[in-house]
C-alpha cells in the first residue's frame, strides 16, 4: 500500500506504476509490492476517494495476460480522475530489429526481465485495451505495419518515458536503437 494523504489536495498526485528504477521530482515510484496492478483492494487501501491525476508506466503491460491488461487498466480508469491521463509504453510489436523481436516474445535468457513477456502489441492492439475500459488513446510513438516509426510530439509533463525516440540513448545519429509504443489514455472529463 502507498500513502498520498501527505499530499495537500490542491497538488496533483502523480504515480508511477512499476517504477524500476524510475525516479521523477513530483512522480510517486510504486512497485509491485507498494501497488498491485491486478489487486484492487491495494488500490482501494491506498487511494481510498481520492483520484490520481496523472498515472506512468513504461513496459509493464507486456508481462501481463490479455484477460490481466483489461483488468489493469479498468483499476487505472476507475482511480483516474476525470481528464486525467495514463502514459503507458510497451515494446512495439513492429519495431523490426529481429532481437528487439525476440525480447519482446519473451524469447530472453532465463533471468532476463523480458523472459516473462505475455503479450506483444501494436498499435491497432494496445488502445483497444484501454478504449474497452472507457478510455480515450493518443497514439504517440509507434511502428507501422510495414515497420515506419511514427512520432507525435508529447509533453512530458505528464510522464516521461525513457525507452523513446527521444530519451532512450540508443538512438543516436538519426539512427532508432530503442521505441516503444507509447500512448496516453485519458479519462473523459465528463
Amino acid at each position: 500500500m502507498i500513502d498520498i494523504s501527505n499530499i495537500p489536495a490542491d497538488e496533483p498526485v502523480k504515480l508511477i506504476i512499476g517504477a524500476g528504477s524510475q525516479m521523477y521530482p513530483g512522480w510517486i515510484p510504486t512497485q509491485k509490492e507498494d501497488l498491485n496492478l491486478l489487486d484492487r483492494q491495494d488500490w482501494v487501501d491506498s487511494f481510498s476517494d481520492r483520484k490520481v491525476d496523472l498515472f506512468l508506466c513504461e513496459h509493464v503491460w507486456e508481462h501481463l495476460t490479455l484477460e490481466e491488461a483489461h483488468r489493469a487498466a479498468a483499476l487505472c480508469y476507475e482511480f483516474l480522475k476525470p481528464g486525467g491521463n495514463l502514459r503507458v509504453a510497451v515494446p512495439d510489436g513492429n519495431f523490426p530489429p529481429e532481437d528487439y523481436q525476440r525480447m519482446a516474445r519473451g524469447d530472453a535468457p532465463p533471468g532476463h526481465p523480458a523472459a516473462d513477456h505475455k503479450t506483444v502489441y501494436t498499435y491497432k492492439t494496445f488502445p483497444e485495451i484501454f478504449c474497452k475500459a472507457g478510455f480515450e488513446t493518443d497514439l504517440l510513438e509507434y511502428c507501422d505495419d510495414e515497420g515506419r516509426f511514427h512520432y507525435n510530439q508529447w509533453n512530458i509533463e505528464h510522464g516521461l518515458i525513457y525507452r523513446s525516440l527521444l530519451f532512450d540513448h540508443r538512438n543516436r545519429d538519426g539512427a532508432l536503437g530503442f521505441v516503444s509504443l507509447i500512448i496516453d489514455a485519458t479519462k473523459p472529463s465528463s
